[in-house]
């Protein structure tokens, strides 16, 4: 009895890896918390449900207010002096010093009183004088001594001077008593001299302006009252103001903290959503093991797809951070144009699946979100169907639009019952969306590039026959330019018969036959009567013949063509013969043994639908031409021997291509030869002897 076990290869580790990795990469972006599927924005309506508090939170002041109050704190903030009595006596002395002899003893004596009047009076600086006029009754506060205890007292400061102002009490004061003009200033050494004298007494106290204003600040900011569990913050529509803004904020900071006091839950919450995220992958897989095992077992396409969902779902959940409608701006809908582009429409629409419902997790608004991105995605891919120009993706991105807003309206309708609470940005949002899908096509070539896939956008641009190899190929082998052509409308119908991929056939067929430039007088349909093979041994004319397959990879390797372009031409002839020179060569030597492998080509055998049908029809096109009737019996007879030869020497067997296909193959075949060369009205000549002859 056969064991049922069966080894775990290198690709189940691949494909575990991307599984886990992906639930890894997809849970380290995803919020821990309810807070942050919430997205509000300062005065803009609260599209989300009512909002009840789940824990006790205090109700700050906003930014606004916070800032109003501040600045009348600031503003009506009594400074903090201490009395330096000393500077008084000091400056005095200084004075009565520095004068001596330059005044009469009667001018020094005005002065002196004066200067003891401004002290007794007070001098502050600058600043602290400019403060005091700021206020409609000038104070200040001092520490006193009393019993011991240094007790803040607020004293009266209307009369105080700054340096300057008692500068110029004292000037005018000594004008007066002189006789001269009240503003003339003071002169010389004595002006000097009482300018210098005159320093604050009251010294600001920085240090405990600093200390209490802080304190009083710190008030301003402090709560003024309490929302209690159970208790509504907002509801659905209403104006997310500063006072509310700010009661958001502090909320969910309370919350977080509550959060962290409940490991356990927050656990659980964290396990939940990565068994949300598993499940959905896992379906994934099951659906690409069980319905598309050639995607399951390409290692290349298991990587891009799963890539690209996470990157995707990374990306929504960024956004959905970013703004109050950043999950919106994310094109969806890219996700099937893409995937569709590179695997096919199936597969295109379960990885939109896939990523709408894991993206989900990051909106309360979940049943909006995935009508809304499900529906988008859908006509996107329903719309595009086979991307073969640019111009497609903007058709996609009008109808992913329309999508959009009749969606919004169907679902505004559903959640209002009417349509008065439209939001219009949401048509600005959807419109930035639309465009972003647009310029999808950047997206597919650097997939082109990073994964080596080739879209049809991509075949389509090497078809062009005027691009430079097929010019070149026009130019140095026109046969075999005139035969590729031949070849491609024939392949390209009998692909379109059995459902293959019909712009890969055809342009696999414009360069299956590029090799044949090197040495093109070597192939039939380039001859001009001229024979090279004429005086050569068989075997080297076969390898004439067999060069154009290695000599054709070569040159696709310099343009840098596909790999899917380059399968053509290394597939076409397959592990085939050049029937005709080893048959020659064994006629030239009955009795004796002939290398097959001097005539074999190098191959590999026909991997896909698409190369047999290109082996098919490059034998039957070319074999065609030699036909002398073209009777539908005798092209039926042709096209019969030649496929079923092929079939008989086991060419198909690699290919996944069924008896039933080939059988729809040969009949296209047949069909398309009888037409090409269907038999023609003879036109009768002119008589020589009519008249009237022109």
């Amino acid at each position: 009895m056969k064991s049922r076990n069966r080894k775990i290869t290198k690709k189940d580790l691949i494909r575990l890896a991307l599984l886990l990795g992906a639930v890894a990469v997809i849970l380290f972006v995803l919020p821990r918390a309810d807070k942050k599927t919430y997205s509000y924005t300062l005065n803009a309506p609260w599209i989300h449900p009512l909002l009840t508090a789940e824990v006790n939170f205090p109700i700050y002041p906003d930014s606004t207010s916070t800032r109003k109050l501040q600045d009348s704190i600031e503003r009506n903030f009594l400074p903090f002096v201490y009395l330096d009595s000393d500077v008084k006596e000091q400056n005095i002395t200084r004075f009565i010093k520095s004068i001596e002899n330059n005044v009469s003893s009667s001018e020094r004596s005005v002065i002196e009183k004066e200067l003891r009047k401004v002290y007794d009076r007070g001098i502050v600086d600058a600043a602290t004088y400019d403060h005091l006029r700021k206020q409609s009754t000038p104070k200040l506060r001092m520490f006193t001594d009393k019993d011991g205890t240094n007790t803040a007292e607020t004293i009266a400061a209307g009369m105080m001077l700054s340096p300057s102002k008692a500068y110029e009490y004292i000037d005018s004061v000594y004008n007066a008593f002189k006789g001269l003009d009240v503003d003339r200033p003071l002169e010389g050494d004595l002006a000097k001299v009482v300018n210098v004298c005159l320093t604050p007494n009251y010294i600001s106290d920085s240090e405990t302006d600093r200390k209490f204003l802080d304190e009083e600040l710190l008030v301003a900011k402090g709560a003024f009252g309490m929302v209690l569990a159970g208790q509504r913050i907002v509801d659905r529509g209403e104006i997310v103001t500063p006072q509310v803004y700010t009661n958001l904020n502090t909320y969910f900071e309370e919350l977080a903290k509550a959060n962290i006091e409940k490991k356990e839950t927050e656990s659980y919450h964290f396990v939940g959503q990565g068994l949300y995220v598993l499940i959905w992958l896992l379906t994934l897989y099951f659906f690409l093991g069980t319905y598309r095992k050639q995607f399951f077992d390409d290692t290349k396409k298991m990587i891009f797809l799963m890539s690209f969902i996470t990157l995707f779902v990374v990306f929504a959940v960024l956004m959905s951070g970013f703004s109050i409608n950043g999950l919106y701006l994310v094109p969806f809908a890219a996700v099937p144009v893409i995937v569709l582009i590179f695997l096919d429409s199936r597969t295109a629409i379960f990885a939109l699946l896939v990523t709408v419902m894991i993206s989900a997790l990051v909106t309360d608004q979940t049943l909006t979100f995935i009508f809304l991105e499900m529906t988008a995605g859908l006509v996107a891919a329903f719309s595009i169907h086979q991307l073969s120009q640019r111009s497609q993706l903007l058709r996609t991105a009008f109808f992913t639009l329309l999508s959009y807003v009749v969606g919004y309206l169907v679902m505004q309708l559903i959640a209002e019952g009417e349509i008065a609470h439209i939001q219009w940005r949401m048509l600005g949002i959807f419109s930035i969306n639309a465009v972003i899908l647009s310029f999808a096509y950047i997206l597919i070539l650097i997939v082109e590039r990073i994964f080596g896939f080739t879209s049809t956008v991509t075949l389509v641009e090497l078809s062009d026959i005027n691009n430079k190899l097929l010019r070149k190929l026009a130019e140095d082998a026109p046969g075999t330019f005139q035969h590729s052509m031949q070849v491609s409308t024939l392949a390209s119908e009998a692909a379109r018969a059995i459902g293959a991929n019909t712009q890969l056939v055809r342009t696999g067929a414009l360069y299956h036959d590029i090799g044949k430039m090197e040495s093109p007088v070597f192939f039939t349909e380039n001859q001009h009567g001229i024979n090279p093979h004429e005086g050569l041994n068989p075997e080297t004319s076969a390898q004439k013949i067999i060069s154009h397959v290695t000599g054709g990879l070569t040159l696709a390797n310099k343009w840098k063509l596909p790999k899917v372009i380059r399968d053509f031409i290394s597939e076409h002839h397959g592990k085939s013969v050049t029937r005709y020179f080893y048959n020659t060569a064994k006629n030239n030597n009955p009795d004796g043994e002939v290398d097959r492998s001097l005539f074999q080509y190098p191959g590999p055998n026909p991997q896909s639908k698409e190369t047999a049908i290109l082996m098919m029809a490059d034998a039957v096109e070319a074999a065609s031409r030699s036909l002398k009737d073209y009777t539908p019996e005798a092209i039926n007879a042709l096209v019969d021997k030649i496929v079923d030869g092929q079939a008989a020497d086991g060419l198909f067997k690699e290919a996944p291509i069924s008896y039933r296909d080939v059988e729809k193959v040969k009949d296209t075949f047949k069909k398309r030869l009888a037409t090409i060369y269907h038999s023609r009205i003879a036109y009768p000549e002119l008589h020589k002897d009519v008249k009237g002859a022109v």
